[in-house]
């Protein structure tokens, strides 16, 4: 049986198990009581806030047989309408039939019975994408229908919709769900599908979801299929392109002490890794809110981010008018964002002026005046040619390398991964990919490897190594098995730079003096890191991932 997404199988089938919009669920429940029933409406708000799952509620509590305003789901209607071949429950996307013909071919449909069911109801998604003529079309069958059709209107855009369409509907605002409701859901789910998580990671979910259920539900489906059968709030910074709250809070620590060397390696790292700079922003000026509330009420309560000593070790270098003005400094950077097509120099100027008290050999206004508003092309730490000799390094401790993996990358005939080599380039295809995916998952090799990561640092003013570790400390193990590691890079010269046939040794040679493993390296872009893993998803639901006793990456390749 093909896996079915979280969203579809969490979707609420009653009127109970509505998180939110409580105000539409007792409107609704009402009328249905009473038997004032509208013979048209519509459903406006965000997306994935509940509008199509509320119609097919209405539809459901239509034509449930235990009667009207009932969601037994165990009858013929309900159990129907639940797997969505319901003959009398038709669902139509606006966005592809927005046609006058076929509004039309709705039109001579309507006036036929019902097949199965006491009401034809008709789910219009998406109504605002129907063409002027099609919306005409529709507008005397919408006033008058058969007195056993009830059309239900869904749109994201309401202001697009005619106003002759809006006057002819009853009108129901959703609007985005409370963290709390999104919370409470998530940890529900969690628990029935058996799954580990703690607090930070929902958190983060919750957030990343922005009010609503259905993204929440599909980033919780993502991140798991990444993860396995735990929640881990990492793998969610990695696959969203997030810091982590410690991170964000060390940024803000280097801005209020004017740190502006350390506060530009941070951005500048921000930018090699692919982060979300505009979430970032954001979620900077929550820091700061959320210091500037527990300085004026010395409560945790209402902080969203920070937890008590978190809170505490801010405010000791701020005060509220430093934290005010740094927070007025954000949201002119935030405003500017909408001008500019990249925004990350945007930002670095945002970071040099917070920082206009530091002590440096220029003022940071005439350093502004200097940073152009176009990114500064990438100088690659590997635009030279790298040699190392094979000899003891002095201040690194030299792991001795096992000759059978050191001498087979570089030559003609990698050992592993075929075809990989593409010119200049190592190349690997999708499907080598998924199947170091699949050893991946159960070797701890990876998480080794993100935890020390940061060990690269010490090679960076190597003679010798240096500018290889340069290059590779801006990058993140994305896989890992005994004999593949995959990285994935922000920029995609870097990943380009990495995967240069004349460059595998020096890199080899870093890892191996760096982890004590001599692994042939592949690195991929943000992008098609993030295209590799919806891929992998789609195989993971459709339950055609490899089986690992069926993988072997180690033959000859051309």
């Amino acid at each position: 049986m093909a896996y079915k997404a979280l969203y579809r199988t969490y979707r609420p089938k009653t009127f109970d198990e509505v998180s939110g919009q409580d105000h539409i669920v007792r409107t609704i429940r009402n009328a249905l009581e009473s038997g004032k029933l509208a013979h048209a409406y519509l459903f406006a708000g965000p997306r994935g806030t509940g509008k199509t799952t509320m119609a097919k509620l209405l539809a459901k509590a239509l034509n449930c047989d235990e009667g009207v305003g009932h969601q037994c789901n165990h009858c013929k209607n309900c159990i129907a309408i639940n797997e969505g071949n319901h003959p009398d429950v038709i669902e139509i996307d606006a966005a592809s039939n927005n046609g006058v013909d076929d509004v039309r071919d709705l039109i001579d449909k309507v006036k036929y019975g019902t097949i199965l069911g006491r009401y034809k109801v008709y789910i219009i998604d998406e109504v605002h994408m129907m063409t002027p003529s099609a919306f005409n079309a529709l507008l005397k069958t919408l006033e008058e229908p058969p007195a056993n059709v009830v059309f239900i209107l869904a749109t994201t855009e309401p202001h697009k919709v005619l106003p002759t369409i809006l006057s002819r509907c009853q009108r129901y605002d959703f609007t985005k769900l409370n963290n709390k409701d999104i919370e409470k859901r998530l940890k529900e789910v969690l628990e029935q599908e058996g799954i580990a998580y703690n607090q930070e990671s929902v958190d983060l979910i919750v957030s990343l979801a922005d009010g609503g259920m259905r993204d929440a539900l599909s980033i919780l489906d993502q991140v798991l299929a990444y993860s396995g059968n735990r929640l881990v709030t990492e793998d969610i910074i990695k696959i969203f392109a997030l810091e982590t709250t410690e991170e964000k809070i060390n940024l803000i620590k280097d801005l209020a002490k004017s740190d502006l060397g350390s506060a530009l390696d941070r951005t500048h790292r921000y930018f090699d890794r692919g982060t979300d700079i505009k979430r970032l922003t954001d979620d900077l000026l929550t820091i700061l809110k959320d210091t500037l509330i527990y300085q004026r009420t010395s409560s945790t309560d209402l902080l969203q981010i920070l937890n008590i000593d978190q809170a505490k070790d801010i405010s000791r270098l701020m005060d509220e008018n430093k934290i005010m003005g740094m927070i007025d400094s954000l949201l002119e950077t935030t405003a500017n964002f909408k001008n500019v097509s990249s925004i990350n120099s945007i930002f670095e100027i945002g970071i040099l002026k917070l920082c206009k008290n530091h002590a440096n050999d220029k003022k940071v206004e005439e350093i502004i005046e200097e940073t152009e508003i176009e990114e500064e092309p990438y100088e690659d730490p590997l635009k030279d040619e790298i040699v190392v000799e094979k000899k003891p390094v002095e201040t690194v401790p030299k792991i001795e390398v096992n000759e059978a993996v050191s001498t087979e990358i570089v030559s003609e005939k990698p050992k592993i991964l075929v075809n990989c080599v593409d010119g200049e380039s190592y190349k690997i295809d999708e499907n080598r990919l998924v199947d170091i995916a699949v050893l991946s998952k159960t070797n701890k090799l990876k998480s080794q490897l993100i935890n020390d990561w940061s060990k690269l640092n010490s090679l960076m003013t190597h003679p010798e190594l240096g500018k290889t570790a340069s290059l590779l400390v801006s990058a993140h193990p994305l896989l890992a098995t005994d004999d593949v590691l995959v990285l994935e890079f922000g920029l995609k010269a870097s990943a380009e730079r990495a995967n240069l046939i004349e460059n595998q040794q020096a890199i080899q040679d870093v890892i191996n003096n760096t982890f004590g493993k001599r692994l042939f390296v592949y690195s991929l872009t943000r992008n098609e890191s993030l295209e590799f893993q919806k891929e992998y998803i789609n195989l993971q639901q459709l339950s055609k991932l490899p089986k690992p006793k069926d993988i072997n990456l180690e033959f000859e390749g051309e």
